[in-house]
């Protein structure tokens, strides 16, 4: 059993920077809280790594706070929380000077000024990004600032199963209940095969996002949901987990599911154009902003255009961007087209949507507090109510960085009134064996996937979220008797937290009786 002051899972910006903030703090005070972070994979695999464009924030002097709050609002319909759209708004410049200061390098013009992208939704150049990898720069400055301190201890191959409350310790836990504590996790040593369990005074969940429940995801493959999964089954709220975003531009490669290439918003913010198989600039038929309208309209748009002409994507124009600034500016995107055979000074890009980001997930207050008592929350994995129904480009990394602060400030009021739980039952293993056929669990997490595309995606109807409802009870049903039986795997867990994301995602969907931002229904058109 292994006792720490504060527990990390996740190793992206959320759960990183959220570290470096207590070791800075403590550090001050010659104080050395025993700090514990874990990741099911190594610590550079995360959603953060992927994300290309940048990260949104007021930084020019043009620019205010009142546009890109206006510009949050109308991407999310305005069901937003304007209390949370300000405290990310007004508090992201100062999250991103400390980025900075952890190393995080962003480009520059010739003059030293940043080099700010515009994308869709946005009424101003405010994004600031490093080439077309930002994301995975920012991964790199943060976890090479992280090794410069001895109280992190990165568990690496570590597996998240359950989060650990009064349940546990054989109390009747609800939804309802106000008192519900959560004491640590029990994780899987993947090496080991053991599941230890791990105790902690303040723990937080910054596990990313849920992009894998899809056949085509720009997301990696930890991207499973399991903080919301564990958070729900550990009877604390989520919300709108029917508002998942697609984003509309991933590399098409004919017969690839899976993992997607993203080819970055920015790339339309620099000047390229979408086009249908006639080479007209389609998506002005929907919007008069075109392709950089938000994305839930592009990708719906994307989707419209495909199903009139019976084509599996559409193109993307870049032929108009200067040559060097194609080049300099979106290297590894110019490299992948490259390597498939395409120029993309020259030649178009074959794209189509692909699930990308959650808008929903654990509800969390502004102090990251969650409706669990000592469980706080940042990053993908939660619902802050800064998206509303559908997420501005470039604000995912602001709100994860934003959030991390109001973790860290939150945790140094409870670390000092909390200690570690006592007779903590080790994990049960009695009873079962390793499974005979992993076939089954492979088979199970593709027909769900399939379901998930098929009928709870960019375009649903009351028809097919009861169809995708009684599929996926299904394979519920299956895996539960899988699971009661069988050793603890990843591959197992992984799809017991997708069946559970599957559930709400479509919940949500047969609740919400309108057409708003990302969830659109042809019944209610």
């Amino acid at each position: 059993m292994n006792k720490v002051d504060f527990l990390i899972v996740g190793s992206g910006i959320a759960g990183l920077s959220y570290a470096l903030k207590l070791c800075e703090f403590y550090q001050k005070k010659n104080h050395h809280p025993k700090i514990c972070l874990i990741t099911k994979d190594e610590p550079f695999e995360s959603n953060t790594r992927y994300a290309q464009g940048g990260i949104a924030a007021v930084i020019d002097a043009d620019d205010s706070y009142e546009k890109h709050i206006n510009d949050t609002l109308v991407a999310g319909s305005h069901i937003n929380n304007e209390e949370v759209v300000k405290l990310v708004v007004e508090n992201g410049p100062e999250r991103i000077r400390e980025l900075i200061n952890w190393g995080a390098q962003f480009d520059k013009s010739d003059d030293g000024d940043y080099k700010l992208a515009k994308e869709g939704g946005h009424s101003d150049h405010r994004i600031l990004h490093f080439k077309d990898v930002t994301g995975q720069e920012i991964q790199r400055a943060l976890l090479d600032t992280i090794k410069k301190y001895d109280n992190v201890e990165i568990l690496q191959d570590y597996y998240a199963v359950d989060l650990i409350t009064q349940h546990h310790l054989g109390e009747d836990v609800t939804r309802y209940r106000k008192d519900t504590q959560c004491y640590g996790v029990y994780a899987l040593n993947k090496l080991s095969g053991e599941v230890e369990t791990i105790l902690s005074k303040v723990t937080l969940l910054a596990t990313g996002g849920i992009g894998q429940v899809y056949n085509t995801t720009t997301n990696p493959s930890v991207a499973t949901g399991d903080g919301i999964a564990m958070t729900y089954r550990a009877k604390g709220i989520v919300e709108h987990m029917e508002f998942v975003q697609f984003h509309p531009t991933a590399l098409y490669e004919r017969g690839n599911h899976g993992n997607a290439f993203l080819i970055t918003e920015a790339m339309r913010g620099a000047g390229a154009i979408l086009k249908n198989s006639k080479g007209e600039d389609f998506v002005k038929r929907y919007d008069k902003r075109g392709s950089l309208a938000p994305r839930d309209i592009v990708a719906r748009a994307i989707d419209s255009e495909m199903k009139k002409e019976g084509k599996d994507h559409v193109w993307l124009d870049a032929s108009g961007i200067n040559e060097k600034e194609l080049k300099s500016h979106f290297p590894s995107i110019y490299k992948k087209c490259f390597d498939k055979g395409i120029d993309i000074t020259k030649d178009l890009i074959p794209v189509a949507p692909a699930s990308h980001y959650l808008c929903g997930g654990i509800v969390v207050n502004t102090k990251a507090e969650t409706s669990i008592n000592n469980l706080l929350a940042c990053g993908e994995c939660t619902c802050t109510g800064l998206h509303g129904a559908n997420r501005l480009a470039s604000n995912s990394l602001l709100e994860a960085a934003v959030y991390a602060h109001e973790a860290f400030e939150t945790s140094l009021q409870l670390i000092d009134k909390t200690t570690w739980a006592e007779d903590i039952p080790e994990w049960n293993k009695d009873g079962t064996s390793v499974p005979e056929e992993m076939v089954l669990i492979s088979q199970s997490r593709s027909d769900l996937q399939r379901v998930m595309s098929n009928y709870v995606g960019i375009v649903r109807s009351d028809e097919r979220l009861a169809r995708a409802f009684k599929r996926t009870g299904l394979i519920y049903e299956e895996t539960e008797e899988l699971y009661k039986k069988t050793v603890i795997s990843q591959p197992l867990c992984e799809l017991r937290n997708m069946i559970t994301i599957t559930y709400l995602i479509i919940g949500g969907a047969k609740n919400r009786h309108e057409n708003i931002g990302l969830h659109y229904s042809i019944d209610y058109e």
